[in-house]
């Protein structure tokens, strides 16, 4: 088995039954805030041959350093074949197939699948109601002499999945942050240095409990830090240590491995790691002294990568949508019919949200359900974004802010009290969709339903509540040849026994329906 990390968590894995490329990403992400670290713009033309032409191509999750539709849509031969992970809804699967994409292998969640030549893949689905249609997802292959994990920044709960299918070999996963919290908010110095410190520590010492569970023979550090390149961002770059950013590179990661006894593997883009029977063998592209001194020398590394990209950086930034007259109006038709979806999300809240676009104030009166011009009314959550950034969110219809927008940390925030994850909850949610699976999931928490009460559903009367986390079968139910799937979290019942065949101890009570 041959691993190559093309950049972030891109990897072409090649083995004698397959090749197969993961999470190839290329295009600057989020408003052309991140960019791969070290950089993938410049990878040989063989490397890049073998990229755009894989027989497999495995996408983890929706978000835009993971999911690169400009790039793909322009280099991946489209007689690939997808593995898709068995999400509950097929969102993803839509997005690649408007890409022109038309082979799918549909797997079932840590299933092995035989793709032929002794080539076997596992899927395995963390499922989140923050993240849409399913959350995040980590691969396994196994090629019947290694096994490989890609975990990126699939945040399992179940440490010990991953490393069911046989010794692990090769552990890719994230170390870093991925997120734009603490440094969007408004703090002092002295709290944010706090803040930041305790969220790089919570970051690597995540990274370390799955190291530990899944036990591989090497550890390679993956799925980030990207890098800043536009200079109203440059600061959110680690290079000495003493900046407050939540994005350290490999060498955090790489110290924490090495003093826990682990075997970490430095890597850049176009690294090859061969797995043997006789070990492990690590190649550079470029000679190692130049591979210590992108990290040694990061600054000026930096610098003469924001050179080379500073006229696309312009261009992006010129194609924002300019200020609308009718923006407030364009909300309010989008988000109202959405906050009536959403009763339960709304108390969730439980308070109005300030959302300033440059010279627009807009509140969300949660409570109300309502969306107006602030007139001064109190609110506990504050959003500042550039005018630009949210007419062009708005034109898209993003119906995932988080991805679409707050991810590129070109915002600031404020809140009075602690996290409430119903807040961003509701900016991810954007769509009807989205909105009632956010919906059922605050619903579920704040007021359990009473499982007396059935349904009728294609011929069969059933609990109206999904025995897995009370989802509303009569919203989130699809029947099947006799199998219901509740599509809220992808768990499925026999419907002629009411046998859950997703887990051994959550059967579902049905019937059939008086003829």
């Amino acid at each position: 088995m041959r691993a190559t990390p093309i950049g972030h968590a891109g990897i072409l894995v090649e083995t004698a039954g397959g090749s197969i490329l993961c999470d190839p990403w290329f295009v600057p992400a989020f408003f052309a805030s991140w960019f791969v670290f070290p950089r993938n713009d410049q990878l040989d033309h063989d490397l890049m041959e073998r990229i755009e032409h894989p027989n497999f191509l495995y996408v983890s999750h929706l978000h835009g350093d993971h999911l690169d539709e400009a790039w793909l849509a322009d280099h991946v031969s489209r007689d690939t074949t997808v593995l898709v992970p068995g999400y509950p809804t097929r969102e993803l699967e839509r997005r690649l197939r408007h890409l022109g994409f038309v082979n799918f292998v549909r797997t079932k969640d840590g299933e092995l699948v035989d793709l032929g030549s002794g080539l076997q893949v596992a899927i395995h689905v963390e499922t989140s109601i923050t993240d849409g249609p399913g959350g995040d997802s980590a691969l396994v292959v196994y090629d019947g002499d290694a096994v490989l994990v890609n975990q990126n920044d699939c945040r399992t709960t179940d440490l010990a999945a991953l490393g069911r299918h046989g010794r692990v070999d090769l552990h890719f996963l994230q170390h870093s942050g991925a997120i734009w919290y603490p440094m969007v908010y408004d703090e002092p110095a002295e709290r944010m240095r706090a803040l930041v410190d305790a969220k790089v520590d919570s970051q690597l010492t995540r990274a370390m409990r799955y190291v530990e569970a899944i036990d591989a023979r090497y550890v390679v550090p993956s799925a980030g830090p990207p890098c800043f390149l536009d200079e109203e961002l440059f600061a959110l770059n680690v290079i000495d240590g003493d900046e407050l950013s939540i994005f350290p590179d490999q060498r955090a990661f790489l110290s924490r491995l090495d003093a826990a006894g682990r075997s970490g593997i430095l890597n850049i883009p176009g690294t090859v790691i061969d797995v043997t029977a006789g070990g492990i063998t690590v190649t550079h592209p470029i000679p190692d002294a130049d591979v210590s001194a992108i990290f040694a020398n990061k600054g000026d590394y930096l610098r003469a990568y924001q050179a080379d990209w500073a006229e696309w950086i312009a261009d992006q930034r010129g194609n924002w949508i300019p200020a609308r007259a009718d923006l407030l109006e364009r909300l309010i038709a989008w988000w109202e019919p959405l906050m009536a979806i959403a009763p339960h999300l709304r108390q969730a809240i439980g308070a109005g949200i300030l959302l300033r676009a440059g010279d627009l104030d807009v509140y969300l009166d949660m409570p109300a359900g309502e969306v107006r011009a602030w007139a001064g009314e109190p609110y506990k959550y504050r959003f500042e974004i550039d005018r630009a950034l949210v007419e062009t969110v708005a034109a898209e219809e993003a119906v995932d802010w988080s991805n679409a927008l707050f991810l590129s940390c070109r915002f600031r925030g404020w809140r009075e009290g602690p996290f409430n994850e119903y807040v961003y909850n509701f900016f991810k949610s954007l769509s009807p969709e989205r909105m009632k699976r956010a919906e059922a999931e605050a619903q579920r928490k704040l007021d359990p339903p009473d499982n007396d009460e059935e349904i009728e559903l294609c011929g069969y009367v059933m609990e109206r509540y999904c025995p897995h986390r009370q989802a509303d079968l009569s919203v989130f139910g699809e029947v099947d040849d006799g199998v219901l799937t509740c599509t809220l979290h992808g768990w499925q019942f026999d419907l002629t026994s009411g046998t859950c065949l997703t887990a051994t101890d959550r059967n579902l009570r049905v019937r059939r329906a008086d003829p």
